[in-house]
């Protein structure tokens, strides 16, 4: 979407109901939200420019923009203390639709528990009863809409080629066959089991928020999007926000907020603006040299992210998406996107996909399983010659938090990051079992025809010493940071926001994006943080949806038993 140019006479306005600061997953579908009202005037700041791009909006194209300084922020972490001293990558959208934009497309709302558990944790009006209003609201499911899926929200869903190759049914079959049961949609009643992956791909298009909620109400007298911008630091007055500064092409420029600036700036984002703004814990703020507006320990605190690892095997049959990454295969598959988005141009190839629980006494999944018919890495070259084809896998409850901090005042300075990733007993022994379930399933009968030599890890998982060393050496992050601007109750010193995503001790500031989640949900991040942002416009705008009486599936023998029947193979190390 190309951002419009300021309407004439806004050239000079200063004055704005609302200024949003981050035309990402949330921003923009707060820039839509707030703006539906006439009288509203709203300001949307994206530091980005515009998502025109055939590779943001061609799907199969994912690993292109992801690697690419003009759409990624490009952060990474600091040495990471407990997996060898590797920095690890931490990709963000610097564009409009932010992350949207550069990410893997996969739609996954996370469990029903996840969001109880978020209320449990202090987040009042938040839990899955509260939530599901909201993602019906923001979509548009391929099949329609029934009691848990929406069928007229901006936010097109779908499965991209509908599974055609035999392999993403194979993978499924085989965690039937290993004991775990299936479901017809993982983001419906049942999350648990082995299904179809959803993807926000609508027409064969990426379904970025850019696209879905901007780009329709972009000549809006109301609303105004400057792009290209970077927003230095939230105007306070005393303890009362007003208004932001930021620079374009270096030139200073100010505007005020008569209601409030809502700050929807991401996980990464949104804690170092607050703190260069003078708002977090106080000895980091002294230590970047920073004024103390308002010492708020939580911000920066509680980071959270995904691990996850490839496994990796030789296909026997010459079926799958190898054979298509050659100059003349992807000028085909290009050329028949162009004309028709259709094709495997038209997809993520992430197109079934698994939820299980690691363990008796799990209540609901916590490890997560994306498959593709290739052996490929992100930068989407192929891992080997030949045929081959990987699964995703990793827990998605970790223990462990990190923290994001800034290193200095300068508006330009990258921000220190340190996820603390396996820092906990708990979560290295999840990884241990994590393991030897993923290699349990594609050990199964389902999988005999296509299996060929494992690739990845290609070692013994019997032995904890040795499998702990592979994990450190091998896994990378799913790109999910969240929860450094935590929702939570009153008496929850490192709460950062109330539950109606207000920072405490500060008057007209709020904070929409996934740094709010209090705890990292089960799956990819988007799809929440798109509810996240339809339910923090109606909580701004004062009328919220009622909550929908469900009971979404859980596994009646949950604390007795991890799966629902036995593997027809044992564990296969």
């Amino acid at each position: 979407m190309e951002a419009r140019p300021d309407h004439p006479g806004q050239n000079t306005m200063s004055d704005y109901d609302y200024i949003v600061i981050g035309a990402g997953s949330a921003g923009c579908v707060l820039a839509n939200r707030l703006s539906e009202d006439a009288d509203t005037r709203v300001l949307l700041l994206e530091a980005g420019g515009s998502d025109n791009s055939i590779f943001i909006r061609m799907p199969t194209a994912l690993s292109i923009p992801m690697n690419m300084d003009r759409f990624n922020w490009g952060f990474a972490s600091e040495p990471e203390p407990h997996l060898d001293g590797r920095r690890i990558d931490c990709p963000r959208g610097r564009v409009l639709g932010g992350s949207s934009s550069i990410n893997g497309m996969v739609y996954v709302r996370g469990h029903a528990c996840d969001f109880d558990e978020w209320q449990k944790a202090g987040a009042a009006g938040w839990g899955y009863a509260d939530c599901l209003p909201y993602f019906k609201k923001s979509e548009t499911w391929m099949l329609g809409e029934d009691t848990w899926r929406g069928g007229d929200g901006p936010l097109g869903t779908c499965n991209g080629n509908e599974m055609k190759n035999p392999l993403y049914r194979a993978f499924i079959e085989a965690g039937i066959e290993a004991g775990y049961p299936s479901t017809d949609d993982c983001n419906g009643y049942q999350q648990e089991g082995f299904g179809s992956m959803h993807m926000t791909v609508s027409g064969g298009e990426r379904c970025a928020t850019s696209r879905a909620y901007l780009g329709p109400v972009q000549n809006r007298a109301n609303l105004n999007v400057k792009s290209d911008v970077l927003v230095e630091r939230i105007i306070m007055d005393g303890k009362i926000a007003t208004g932001v500064t930021w620079s374009k092409g270096g030139r200073p420029q100010q505007a005020n907020a008569t209601a409030e600036v809502i700050v929807c700036a991401g996980s990464i984002g949104s804690p170092t603006l607050l703190q260069r703004s003078g708002i977090g814990p106080g000895n980091v703020l002294k230590d970047a040299g920073v004024d103390v507006v308002h010492d708020l320990p939580g911000v920066g605190e509680n980071l959270q992210d995904h691990l996850e690892v490839y496994f990796q095997y030789r296909c026997n049959m010459p079926i799958t998406l190898n054979s298509k990454i050659g100059l003349l295969s992807k000028f085909m598959i290009g050329t028949r996107w162009i004309l028709t988005r259709s094709g495997l141009g038209a997809t993520n190839h992430f197109e079934s996909c698994a939820f299980i629980r690691s363990r008796a006494g799990v209540r609901w999944p916590d490890i997560q399983f994306h498959f593709m018919p290739a052996a490929m890495r992100y930068d989407g070259r192929a891992a080997l010659d030949g045929h081959g084809f990987q699964v995703h896998v990793g827990p998605n409850k970790p223990t462990s938090r990190g923290k994001v901090r800034i290193r200095d005042a300068c508006t330009g300075s990258k921000p220190q990051i340190n996820f603390n990733y396996l820092e906990t007993e708990r979560d290295r022994n999840d990884w241990r079992t994590c393991l030897r379930l993923t290699r349990e399933i594609l050990g199964q009968p389902a999988m005999d025809a296509y299996r060929g030599d494992e690739i990845q890890p290609a070692v013994e998982l019997r032995d904890d010493k040795h499998t702990d060393a592979w994990v450190r050496q091998n896994v990378e992050s799913a790109y999910h940071p969240s929860c450094t601007c935590k929702m939570g109750a009153d008496d929850d010193p490192m709460a950062v926001l109330d539950p109606q995503c207000r920072v405490r001790g500060v008057d007209k500031l709020r904070v929409i994006d996934s740094s709010i989640f209090p705890t990292i949900t089960n799956g990819n991040l988007n799809a929440p943080t798109i509810m996240v942002a339809e339910k923090g416009a109606d909580i701004v705008r004062g009328h919220v949806l009622s909550g929908e009486d469900v009971e979404p599936w859980i596994d009646p023998e949950w604390q007795s038993r991890q799966r629902s029947g036995p593997a027809k193979r044992g564990d296969v190390t």
